[in-house]
């Protein structure tokens, strides 16, 4: 087998900050001691532009582009196509309401919600450590007066998280962060449960901005909390509602897309709320990004297509957490991996044990038209910015849809390139991701709600901060007893060798 080459790609990914200087101890719910979080440093290029501006409204068929590059940037035309299990009505145009009498959401099919709420019984089993925290303190109730606005996909698995914050004293109301990945009976089964979400598997891009406001914009109640993941609610709030964004309280962002959008707001000077970076944390690098994403692009592209991956040529482009999973799983089915990186260290890395992610225009019409026949093009980022679909949707190339989320466009010459979910990512809108991983993930942005809600006054500032390490350790010692795993105490001699706290923090600030 060949040595994977390391090619630079144009874009590089903005260093992350490190954590700034907080108060010790006490001061964190449900935990003894805290350490300090990290002083806060980035850098960006200079060419790095503020906030993405607020999107122009569209039809919901029509063939304007977002100029917000949202999860939702793409052309839609007869090419498009949403799930193969779309009626012919609208979920918007529907009249629906639960068994209480309520209508106060917008699911594809609120009948589902028994269904949904089997899923929902299923993940809890293997998210004990969420299930713990909230047994732990729906007693205190921390979150009593929150009134979170939430814009994740909506899974089993975020439901479990959800409901976990409705235990904990919250108000919540959600909409989906990619228009692929709802699953629509657990949508009905938080709607049945009283939780207002719009959402649905295959919404347009002018459904997924409906329901966004739909969640912020509602008589008498008034979010002062953000959970999110990609940035677009954050976006939403900030461009269309500025006087609600300015009352919020924090804002907890799980994804490099949208880290990367708040670090452009903190530089720009227009930051007026904490944030607390959750995507940088430990616990959320090293099992969601590296573990989940190992297991889940697999199942993927394996339920899309069918392919053997052994004897294949496949080229990754990049190396990180995500970019080390999925080279880990198609090496082990015996494909040929070649990995394309810009950063040295990475590329080192790439060479020794030995897609797309988290960028822009990664993938162009150039490399498109020199792709063999048969093809498979996917991605593993937030967005649908690494591939530029928008380049083949011209007149000269024909799109077939061969099944859900799966589409060949063809060529002139009859050449055909499989596009797998139209450029999204792949895992979440092909299949589904490890549950336990996402517990990990869960635990830690329930945290960091409950950390931003009750801080003190001037404990944090307008800016963006990582999830301090103690929390981190928090996190992981909660999913040890799922595999009766103890740790070892140090000694008070070892300790004070190694100069430690017996009960952490065990790494340094800027441990990563």
């Amino acid at each position: 087998m060949s040595m994977p080459d390391a090619m630079p790609l144009p874009g590089v990914e903005e260093e992350l900050k490190q954590p700034k200087e907080i108060e010790d101890a006490e001061k964190y719910s449900f935990m003894a001691t805290v350490t300090k979080a990290p002083k806060k440093q980035i850098q960006f290029a200079d060419d790095m532009q503020e906030f993405t501006k607020f999107p122009t409204k569209t039809g919901r068929r029509s063939l304007s582009r977002s100029i917000s590059q949202s999860s939702t940037d793409s052309y839609s035309s007869a090419a498009s196509y949403t799930d193969s299990s779309d009626d012919e009505v609208s979920p918007r145009e529907k009249q629906q309401t639960n068994s209480k009498g309520s209508s106060n959401f917008c699911v594809k099919n609120i009948k589902q919600a028994e269904f949904g709420r089997r899923e929902i019984e299923i993940a809890e089993q293997d998210m004990s450590a969420l299930i713990s925290l909230r047994k732990r303190a729906q007693g205190e109730k921390p979150l009593a007066g929150a009134k979170i606005v939430g814009c994740t996909h909506i899974t089993a698995q975020t439901a479990v998280l959800i409901e976990t914050l409705c235990a904990l004293g919250a108000q919540c109301r959600w909409s989906a962060c990619n228009i692929y990945s709802t699953q629509n009976e657990v949508a009905a089964a938080l709607a049945e449960a009283g939780v207002a979400v719009f959402a649905w598997k295959g919404e347009s891009e002018d459904d997924f901005w409906w329901c966004i406001d739909r969640c912020v914009n509602m008589d008498g109640w008034q979010a002062n909390m953000i959970l999110d993941d990609g940035g677009d609610l954050t976006h939403w709030v900030y461009k269309k509602y500025p006087n609600v964004f300015k009352k919020i309280r924090g804002i907890v962002e799980e994804s490099v897309t949208g880290v990367h959008r708040l670090y452009q707001l903190s530089k720009a000077g227009k930051l007026c709320v904490p944030a607390m970076n959750v995507n940088d944390s430990v616990t959320k690098q090293k099992f969601d990004n590296l573990y989940c994403c190992r297991e889940s692009i697999l199942d993927g592209l394996k339920r899309t297509t069918d392919v053997m991956f052994g004897g294949k040529q496949v080229v990754v482009c990049g190396y990180g957490e995500v970019g080390k999973g999925c080279c880990a799983a198609l090496k082990a089915l015996g494909a040929i991996v070649y990995i394309t990186e810009i950063d040295p260290i990475c590329a080192l890395q790439a060479c020794h044990p030995f897609l797309f992610l988290g960028n822009k225009n990664v993938v162009t019409r150039e490399h498109l038209d020199r792709m063999k026949n048969s093809c498979i093009v996917c991605n593993m980022g937030h967005s649908n910015t690494e591939i530029d679909v928008t380049s083949l949707r011209t007149p000269e190339l024909t799109w077939e849809r061969v099944r859900s989320q799966v589409d060949h466009v063809i060529w002139p010459d009859g050449k055909r390139v499989v596009l797998l979910a139209e450029g999204r990512l792949l895992n979440l809108s092909c299949s589904t991701v490890p549950t336990f991983v996402l517990s990990i993930t869960a635990t830690t942005q329930a945290l960091a709600l409950i950390e931003l809600y009750n801080a003190p006054e001037g404990r944090y500032k307008q800016d963006v901060y990582l999830l301090p390490k103690k929390m981190d350790e928090y996190v992981a010692s909660l999913h040890l007893p799922s595999f009766d795993a103890h740790l070892t105490e140090l000694t008070d001699d070892q300790a004070k060798y190694l100069g430690l706290n017996k009960n952490g923090p065990f790494k340094p600030n800027y441990y990563r």
